[in-house]
C-alpha cells in the first residue's frame, strides 16, 4: 500500500512537471530564440470582419470606427446583434456596418452568433474572415497584417490580444494583466519562434473561407475559441501566431464583471485541459503530428495562478512526506518543479512585464493566486458550463 502511494505521488509530481517545463521552454524561446522570417504576402485578400455583439451599445461605435478605418474597397463589416435588448443594432447601422439581428431563447452564446454571421456572409463570401469582439480595439495596421498572414500561410492566424487594466487599478488587477501577457504574448511568441502553433484567443482571429467552413461554430461552449483552435488543428490547420497585429481591450472595472470574466475563462480552460488534451496527445502520437502535439502541450499549461498554487501544494505535500518518512525524492522533484515555475515567471517578467508591474508587486502574486482558490473549488463542484457575458463598465 505504501509503495502504491509512493508511485502515485511521483506520477502526480511528474505530471505537474510537464506544464512547468512547457512554460519555461516557451519563455526561454520568446526571449532568446531568433525571430522567424515572415515574407510578405504578394496581395491583400478581400476581407470580411465579423463582430458578434450582445448588448454592446455603450462602446460598439468606437470599435466599428476603428475597424472601418482599416478596411479597403471590397471589404465587408458585419455585426451580428445577438439577443440584444439595447440599441446595439441601431448604433452599428449608424456607424456604417451591415447588421443582422438574431434572437433565440435557448441557443445563446458567441458560437451561435458566429455561425449566424457566416450564413449571412455566404451569399458573397470573402477570401479571409476576421473575427473581432465588440469590446476590442485594433492596433495600427492590424487587419492587413493578420489577413496577409492567413492568406500567405494558408493557416488560421491569431493576432496578439492584450488586456489592460483601467487607470488607477489596484496591484491585484495589474498582476492579472501580467498573467494575461504571459498567456497571450510570451507563450505563443515562444512557440511561434520555434515554428509551432498557438491557441485561438477569441478575437483577432483570421480564417480563409474554406477553413472556417470545416468546423462547427454553432455551439454554446464556454470557451469556443479554444475549441475552435483544437478542431482546426485536428483538421491539419493549426493556428499561426501573428504578433505584428494587435487587438486590445480592458478588464472590467467592476468586481462583478471581472469575476464573471475570470470564471468563464478559467473554468473553460480547465474543461478543455480535461476534455481535449489527452485525446490530442493520443492523436498526435498516432499520427506523428508535431503541430498537434505542441498545441496539446500548450493547452496543458493551466492558468498561471493555478500552476503556482499546484506547485506550492505539491512542495508542501512532499515536505510532509519527507518529515514523516525521510523519503526525499518527492521533495527534490517538487522543489525542481516549483523552481522551474518561479524561474519562468521571473524571466517572463524581466523580458515582458516590467512596464506592467513592479517586482515588488510581483512578489504579491502568491497572495493573488490564493484569492482565486474559491474559483478553482467551484470548478470541482459547480463548474460554469455555459457562456456568460461579462458586465461592461458602461452598464
Amino acid at each position: 500500500m505504501i509503495l502504491l502511494l509512493q508511485i502515485l505521488l511521483m506520477l502526480l509530481l511528474l505530471m505537474l512537471a510537464v506544464p512547468a517545463l512547457v512554460l519555461l521552454a516557451q519563455v526561454l524561446a520568446a526571449r532568446w530564440a531568433a525571430p522567424r522570417a515572415t515574407p510578405a504576402s504578394p496581395e491583400r485578400p478581400r476581407v470580411a470582419v465579423l463582430v458578434p455583439a450582445h448588448n454592446e451599445a455603450g462602446g460598439i461605435a468606437e470599435v466599428l470606427a476603428g475597424i472601418r478605418a482599416q478596411l479597403v474597397s471590397g471589404d465587408r463589416l458585419l455585426v451580428v446583434a445577438d439577443n440584444c435588448s439595447d440599441a446595439t443594432a441601431a448604433i452599428a447601422r449608424q456607424a456604417g456596418a451591415e447588421v443582422s439581428e438574431r434572437f433565440h431563447d435557448s441557443l445563446r452564446g458567441k458560437g451561435y452568433a458566429l455561425d449566424h454571421g457566416l450564413r449571412q456572409l455566404a451569399q458573397d463570401p470573402p477570401e479571409v474572415l476576421i473575427v473581432v469582439d465588440a469590446d476590442c480595439l485594433l492596433g495600427e495596421g492590424a487587419l492587413e497584417a493578420i489577413a496577409r498572414a492567413c492568406w500567405r500561410s494558408g493557416r488560421p492566424a491569431q493576432a496578439l490580444y492584450l488586456m489592460h487594466t483601467p487607470p488607477g487599478a489596484a496591484s491585484q488587477r495589474r498582476i492579472a494583466e501580467f498573467a494575461w501577457r504571459v498567456k497571450n504574448l510570451v507563450r505563443p511568441l515562444g512557440w511561434q519562434k520555434l515554428g509551432l502553433p498557438c491557441q485561438l484567443m477569441g478575437t483577432g482571429m483570421a480564417f480563409s473561407w474554406r477553413q472556417i467552413g470545416q468546423v462547427d461554430l454553432a455551439t454554446g461552449h464556454i470557451v469556443e475559441d479554444m475549441k475552435l483552435g483544437v478542431d482546426l488543428a485536428r483538421n491539419g490547420q493549426a493556428p499561426l501566431f501573428c504578433p505584428q497585429a494587435l487587438v486590445y481591450s480592458y478588464f472590467p472595472g467592476s468586481d462583478s464583471g471581472a469575476t464573471t470574466q475570470r470564471t468563464r475563462w478559467e473554468h473553460g480552460h480547465l474543461s478543455v485541459i480535461l476534455g481535449y488534451v489527452p485525446r490530442l496527445l493520443m492523436a498526435a502520437l498516432v499520427s506523428g503530428n508535431a503541430a498537434l502535439a505542441a498545441l496539446a502541450l500548450d493547452l496543458c499549461v493551466p492558468p498561471l495562478a493555478l500552476l503556482v498554487l499546484l506547485g506550492a501544494a505539491a512542495w508542501m505535500v512532499a515536505a510532509g512526506v519527507w518529515l514523516v518518512s525521510a523519503w526525499g525524492l518527492p521533495l527534490l522533484v517538487a522543489s525542481l518543479v516549483l523552481g522551474t515555475i518561479g524561474a519562468a515567471v521571473l524571466l517572463a517578467w524581466s523580458g515582458f512585464g516590467r512596464q506592467v508591474i513592479s517586482l515588488r508587486e510581483l512578489s504579491q502574486a502568491f497572495a493573488y493566486a490564493a484569492r482565486k482558490l474559491p474559483l478553482y473549488v467551484k470548478f470541482m463542484f459547480n463548474r460554469q458550463v455555459e457562456w456568460v457575458r461579462s458586465k461592461r463598465d458602461s452598464e
